[in-house]
């Protein structure tokens, strides 16, 4: 079933969507971050589901979507005064934490680990099936696994309808990139993966916060993680990918031309604005990204962007990189994951 919501949430058809939660279906619903695949977090059965529709790896935990903080208490215990803190500052919102988990939660949502990642999103219509679910919403992003997240549901509506129940329509998300996961050790906030929060916003709240060095660099394939997009090749379309950053505007359109030219133009470019008229290639193959200004812009078309390159069925897709500071790093991250490494950096 197909519900279109842009406008407004119908009651009658939020009850049949909240009625297939209950009964152990999948559905599809957006968040500000990126569309979700969602399930009732307690029942192992309807957790399967997902793992099955996205042909996601059983070792990549699950983050859990709850609609209060009072939930919570029922999925974690023995929260610190720091995690607290940060409960507090960044719920409802892009925001994940990892946290003890309770026994309640069936050991599929967490890839077998003791701990559960916890999102309170800050949209309205996955509040409401949170809530009138009466249920906690275990949900990865709405994407085959290792596929480019989805920001608009007609990015995912083929690849997965006919896989769940019910697919809700918000409209494009406002962020575009999964949320900020975070772990607390030692009183230290470590972020796992990053977002629309960043080291600074977390730093103002308790003083500190470390960034994983994994964010920047490849996973041990045997190495248990507690984040999803960690791990595995993600966000990747099915066009072999090359991220190109240097720290000379000069320097990165050079490299980009001289690639170009290497493969005789038959290449798709993730360009920024700054560069659109130095660079030397068709201008239908060229997909902006935004401003190197704006990165919340580049952040918001990314995943679309990507998805759209498949389309020219080009030798490859070159990425141009943003600086690896404040909502940069989580932009970063992705782009390398989607490249599978293979970048170039000056």
């Amino acid at each position: 079933m197909y519900y279109n919501w842009k406008e407004n949430t119908n009651t009658e058809e939020l009850k049949i969507v909240c009625n297939l939660i209950k009964n152990g279906e999948l559905v599809i619903f957006p968040t500000e971050t990126v569309y979700g695949i969602g399930a009732n977090a307690l029942d192992e059965n309807a957790v399967a589901k997902i793992f099955l529709a996205k042909g996601r790896p059983a070792d990549n935990p699950l983050i859990v979507h709850i609609a209060d903080r009072k939930t919570i208490e029922k999925i974690a215990k023995d929260i610190t005064e720091v995690e607290q803190k940060l409960i507090d500052a960044f719920m409802p919102g892009p925001f994940t934490i990892i946290l003890k988990k309770k026994d309640v939660l069936p050991s599929n949502v967490t890839g077998g680990l003791d701990t559960v990642a916890v999102r309170m999103p800050n949209n309205v219509i996955a509040k409401a099936i949170i809530q009138f679910s009466n249920c906690p919403i275990a949900a990865p992003s709405a994407n085959i696994s290792g596929r480019p997240s989805g920001t608009d549901i007609e990015e995912i509506r083929q690849e997965l309808e006919g896989k769940v129940s019910a697919i809700i329509d918000g409209g494009k998300t406002d962020i575009g990139l999964e949320s900020t996961v975070v772990k607390v050790v030692d009183e230290t906030p470590i972020i796992l993966r990053p977002g629309k929060i960043t080291a600074e916003d977390i730093k103002s709240v308790v003083g500190k916060c470390i960034i994983d060095n994994t964010i920047l660099s490849k996973v041990d394939e045997n190495q248990k993680v507690e984040s999803p997009g960690m791990k595995y090749k993600h966000y990747a379309p099915k066009t072999e990918c090359l991220l190109v950053y240097c720290e000379d505007d000069l320097d990165q359109i050079f490299e980009i031309n001289r690639i170009i030219k290497k493969y005789r133009g038959d290449v798709v470019l993730l360009g920024l604005k700054e560069h659109s008229e130095k660079i030397v290639m068709s201008k239908e193959r060229y997909i902006e990204l935004g401003s190197k200004e704006d990165l919340d812009s580049v952040a918001r078309n990314f995943y679309s962007a990507l998805r759209k390159a498949d389309e020219f069925n080009a030798q490859i897709v070159i990425i141009e990189g943003v600086k690896k500071e404040g909502l940069g790093l989580a932009i970063m991250n992705r782009m390398l994951r989607t490249c599978g490494f293979n970048y170039i950096e000056k």
